[in-house]
Formats: C-alpha cells, structure tokens, sequence
C-alpha cells in the first residue's frame, strides 16, 4: 500500500438538506473513545450527514453500539451477529442481544444474513448451516421486536431469498450493501425491501455492472444510502480510509447514475431512512 493509499478521501461539499449515511461501523472505524468518537461525528456533519445507523459487528460491538446511541443525537445503532460469527450465537448471546434490542435508539436487527465468501478463506467462520440457523434466529427477533433487519448478503441471494421464504420475512428488511443485479432488485422490488448501496455501487469494474444497473432503476421509495466505513470507500477513492463524512461522495455518483440531481436522490434516501428505522420517533439521548 503506498502513501496515497492512507490518505483519507477530501470532504466533501455537502449536500443541500443533508443525507444519512445507513450502515456505518464507527467502532471499526476507531471511534470507540469518547473523543474520538466526537471527532469523526463531527468531520461527518461538517459534510452535511445529519444521522448514522452504526451496526454491530460481535456482541462487544453490539454493546458499544447500543452505547454510541444514546450519547450522541447523531448515531443509532442496529444490533446483531454478522453472519461470520454465527458460531458465537449461544444462549447467552441471545439473551443479551434480546436486551439490547428493546433499548432506546437501537433501530434494528443486524447485520445478519449468509456469507459465502470468507467460508472458504477463513477457518474461523461460521458454516453456511451454522449461519443459516442465526439468520433464522435473527428473522424471528425482528419480528418480535418490530425492529427492521438488516441483512449481509455475500455470495449468497439465492440462499437468502431461500431463508427469507421458509421463515418469513419480517416487515421491513434492508438489504445492506447490496451487491445483487436487476433480477434481485427486482425480488426487492416487488417484497418492497430496501436496498442500500455502499461505495460498491460506484465502482467501474466489470463485477460491478449488473449492480450498478439495479442501483440505476431501484424504485426511489426503497433507496438507501451508506459507507459500510471503514471499508468499501468509494471510487475514485476506492482503498483509502473510510468514514461517515465520505457519504456524500457516494450520493453524488449514485445520482449521476440515476440521472438526478444529488439533491433528490440525497432527499429520498433520507426519508425512506427515517421512515424505515423511525428515526423521528426515537428519543433523545
């Protein structure tokens, strides 16, 4: 990795009316101290992000999430497994991620989901029927809670639609990062699912056409938007460091795609955020 490579994308001119960024992880991002923390929030609303959903990783990071919450106006927190770290879903876990569910400004359940990438790259991943069984786990607290799901989907729609029919789905169900074509999007279409779209969406790699046509016609009402910080940064910025402030960049390019002004498709997004974690009636940390 070169010089350039470390160099934290400029900050961006910020969108007129603001924009939220839906899955971040500010945790990952090194913001687990107070101070810290207060400053990347801070380089965030200087680009215009008026919110962010940061979302638990593992139980501890679910526990700092729900934390981050309820210190800060600006940060909600979704809680949950990641679909890698199913193997950690003991009865002790669920008990714990019960309680922090009911918590106040905790908007969702997640990420959970199927990953089949780091199944076969890392040994300390969960197995896809270990996953599967979490996923289940997950829907069905959810469904208990009211709370929208945040799903990962890794290599993985066909299974996860699967899953999605066997057990129900919940209400409202976000499809983070999503990494699908138009067949998918057509899927969410039709469930009325959101799809949020990361830095991925503006690659201009091969693997990225398909996903970036289902970025291009998604119905407006389900769009949304997110860094998935610290990763997946987007083009041309792609490898560097990544935070909330970057979001956005990704506006910019997603409404460049869609033909539309950033204002507009920044507008929707916050809306159909706030509609879909209600964030207006979350109270005040």
């Amino acid at each position: 990795m070169g010089s350039k490579d470390r160099v934290p994308p400029p900050v961006p001119e910020p969108i007129r009316g603001g924009v939220i960024d839906a899955h971040t992880h500010l945790d990952a991002c090194g913001a687990t101290d107070p101070d810290t923390l207060a400053q990347v929030l801070d380089r965030a609303t200087a680009a215009g992000v008026t919110a962010m959903v940061t979302t638990a990783d593992d139980l501890a990071s679910a526990r700092w999430a729900a934390w981050a919450a309820g210190t800060d106006a600006r940060v909600f927190a979704a809680v949950g497994l990641h679909p890698t770290r199913s193997n950690d879903l003991d009865d002790a876990a669920r008990a714990e991620l019960e309680h922090l569910a009911t918590l106040p400004r905790v908007v969702a359940v997640g990420e959970s989901g199927l990953d089949d990438y780091w199944t076969t790259r890392r040994e300390d991943c969960a197995p896809l029927d270990v996953q599967r069984e979490a996923f289940a786990w997950h829907i069905d607290l959810a469904k208990r809670t009211g709370l929208p799901l945040v799903i990962h989907d890794r290599e993985a729609h066909d299974a996860i639609l699967d899953v999605l029919r066997a057990e129900g789905a919940p209400e409202s169900v976000v499809f983070h990062c999503f990494s699908g074509g138009p067949d998918l999007a057509r899927v969410c279409a039709e469930h009325g699912w959101s799809m949020s779209f990361s830095g991925t969406a503006t690659f201009r790699n091969a693997n990225a056409v398909d996903l970036r046509e289902a970025a291009a016609h998604a119905p407006a009402d389900l769009v949304l938007t997110e860094t998935d910080a610290p990763f997946l940064t987007p083009h041309p910025y792609r490898g560097r460091p990544n935070e909330p402030y970057v979001i956005p960049h990704t506006a910019r390019d997603l409404a460049e795609l869609r033909d539309e002004p950033a204002e507009e498709l920044a507008a929707a997004a916050t809306r159909n955020a706030q509609r879909t974690f209600r964030l207006a009636e979350q109270p005040q940390p």
